[in-house]
């Protein structure tokens, strides 16, 4: 499970706010193109408790057939918004 958090780190006061979160795991695929789906969550929910208690996401959508090995996490995190049209 890959986990990208959003968060916003205030000059003033120091503060950190959370304000989304992608989750992308793998759902099969073969060792060299894998499937994954992908799930946004809303501001203030911690992604590892969004998962743990089934929380609905905001976005769902999936990447399927990625070269995983072969692009760099990132393509594969630009693949993911895209997949739940941002």
């Amino acid at each position: 499970m890959i986990v990208v958090k959003v968060e916003l780190l205030s000059a003033v006061t120091g503060d950190t706010t959370l304000l989304n979160s992608v989750v992308i795991d793998n759902q099969g695929g073969t060792v060299k193109r894998r499937n994954y789906r992908c799930r946004s969550y809303r501001k203030h929910l911690q992604p590892v408790q969004a998962v743990t208690e089934r929380r609905k996401a905001l976005r769902e959508g999936q990447v399927l057939d990625h070269p995983s090995e072969q692009v760099s996490v990132l393509t594969l995190l630009r693949k993911s918004l895209e997949a739940m049209g941002y």
